[in-house]
This record gives structure tokens, C-alpha cells and sequence, in this order.
């Protein structure tokens, strides 16, 4: 038997895409992905213009279908492997956020808010 194996998650989803051309859902859905992205965000900054959103494409996915797979854990080496000298293990792979980086033309005294000073999300 041959053995090699790697974690991961993946996630495979059907369904038929839509562009959003009405302007109030454009605009939900525009603050809806803001939200999730960074919550808090939409009603502490500048809002997009009117001419900003009608560059901005939205499309809609009804999701008809969706299937995940994901492998966590050890290696799943042969016991004899053991006895070779070896490395095995797992390399965890993190994505994350250090601190927020003021914009050079900020006005002095504006600090960021708690909820970017405070940021995280779940990997």
C-alpha cells in the first residue's frame, strides 16, 4: 500500500449564478458582504456612490446543492515507517490579521475602532 496524506477541506456547491440587477437588493447584498467580511464596518465608513455601485457587479448563487469533504488528523503511515528515522507530523497552516496599519494621510487622533483593533475570524 502507498501512503501520502494531507489535510484539508474543500467544499464543492451548484447552483445557477444571477446578477443582481435590482438596485435595493444590490445595495443589501453590498452590505451584507461588507458585514461579513468586517462587521461593523458598513455604518462606520463612507458609503459607495451611485456610480461606484453601477460598476460594481453582484451575482446571486441559490445554492441547489453543495458537498464538503475534510481530512484532519496524524499521518496515516504503515507501523514499519516508524522505524525509519523519519519526520512525520503536520505543518499547521494559519491565516490571520496583525494590528491595523493607520493610512499615511489620516488625520492624527483617529483611532481605529474596537471592532478592527479587536478583529478575528474563525480559520
Amino acid at each position: 500500500p502507498f501512503h501520502m496524506s494531507m489535510n484539508y477541506r474543500s467544499v464543492v456547491i451548484f447552483g445557477e449564478a444571477r446578477r443582481v440587477r435590482d438596485a435595493d437588493e444590490k445595495w443589501e447584498a453590498a452590505r451584507v458582504v461588507t458585514e461579513h467580511v468586517l462587521p461593523g464596518r458598513w455604518d462606520d465608513s463612507r458609503l459607495p456612490t451611485t456610480s461606484e455601485m453601477n460598476q460594481t457587479a453582484m451575482l446571486a448563487l441559490p445554492i441547489s446543492e453543495a458537498s464538503a469533504k475534510v481530512r484532519t488528523g496524524p499521518p496515516g503511515d504503515d507501523e514499519a515507517d516508524y522505524a525509519l528515522g523519519h519526520w512525520a507530523g503536520v505543518l499547521p497552516r494559519t491565516v490571520g490579521f496583525g494590528p491595523p496599519v493607520d493610512d499615511p494621510r489620516l488625520t492624527p487622533g483617529i483611532d481605529p475602532p474596537d471592532y478592527i483593533t479587536g478583529y478575528g475570524r474563525p480559520t
